[in-house]
């Protein structure tokens, strides 16, 4: 059996979907409201991840996700592992 993920790996998962979502130039030309609603979906997960970080959540981490620079926080969890 394996173990749980973490909610900082589900967060990293969520914020690489989130990029590959907006990535998805293909996707929105031709689905622009499913790709919204996507897009929507997946930033409500980070949310709720974010919410439940265990403390104390790094304050780098923090600043980050509390500005929505989605990149930096993607970056940091992954040089954190």
């Amino acid at each position: 059996m394996s173990a749980q993920p973490t909610i900082q790996q589900s967060l990293a998962t969520a914020l690489r979907e989130r990029l590959a979502v907006i990535a998805d130039r293909e996707w929105y030309a031709r689905d622009p409201a499913g790709h919204l609603d996507r897009l929507r979906a997946v930033s409500e997960q980070i949310t709720i991840l974010q919410r439940q970080l265990p403390p104390p959540v790094d304050p780098k981490l923090a600043h980050y996700l509390d500005r929505c620079s989605y990149d930096k926080a993607l970056a940091f969890l992954e040089e954190s592992h």
